[in-house]
């Protein structure tokens, strides 16, 4: 029984956990529902979202020890956020006013990195965060080139709460940079590999915890 109730609460806090990083997603400036600054904001976007799925989804699967629980923690946040976004649909906005990131196929090179490593922790975090930060960008480019333009959702479905300086303006797209998606995961690269040594180190605090 204690193993069983064990096991659970592990599962349990992952899905908390999971569900909170959705929520802190919001809260770090709108990128989750991303759709009306989305190409504006796509570097800082996709930093904030690489690194955040790397430290929780690397905690939980060094955690359990067991590949597939970084896709499992992926899987959490893109059903809440789908909830979310059911809910805008809901109250009468288009299935495009809300962009749900990509999340799962860069947890899923998190890890296959630790199965073809054999559990290997320094593997999980150099080639996996590396590979989450290169990939996590691309996915989400081609998810927003599936939707219609982002700047018409913008004008044309304004959120109610959105603060009037915060109206969209047309961006400068390759004023300051070429390639929004090889700026996103170039920096993604470098600070996914630090924040998944964070997320690994987390687990020795964890188990103190519970000594």
């Amino acid at each position: 029984l204690m193993v069983w109730l064990r096991s659970t609460t592990h599962y349990l806090f992952i899905v908390v956990v999971a569900v909170n990083s959705t929520l802190l997603t919001i809260n770090a400036g709108d990128y989750i529902f991303y759709t009306g600054w989305a190409w504006t904001s796509f570097v800082v976007f996709s930093i904030s979202q690489s690194t955040m799925l790397v430290v929780g989804a690397i905690y939980y699967m060094l955690f359990t020890g067991v590949p597939g629980t970084a896709t499992y923690y992926a899987t959490i946040m893109t059903i809440y956020t789908w909830v979310a976004k059911g809910a805008w649909f809901a109250l009468g906005y288009p299935m495009d006013f809300i962009t749900v990131p990509v999340w799962i196929p860069s947890a899923m090179l998190l890890d296959l990195t630790y199965w073809a490593t054999r559990r290997n922790k320094h593997a999980a975090i150099i080639i996996g965060g590396v590979l989450v930060g290169l990939s996590l960008p691309i996915f989400n480019m081609i998810n927003l080139l599936l939707i219609r333009d982002p700047l018409e959702m913008a004008f044309k479905y304004p959120r109610p709460t959105l603060p009037p300086y915060m109206t969209p303006i047309e961006p400068q797209v390759g004023k300051f940079y070429n390639s929004p998606v090889a700026l996103g995961s170039g920096a993604g690269a470098v600070l996914s590999v630090p924040i998944a040594a964070l997320g690994a180190k987390l687990n020795t605090w964890t188990y103190r915890w519970m000594a």
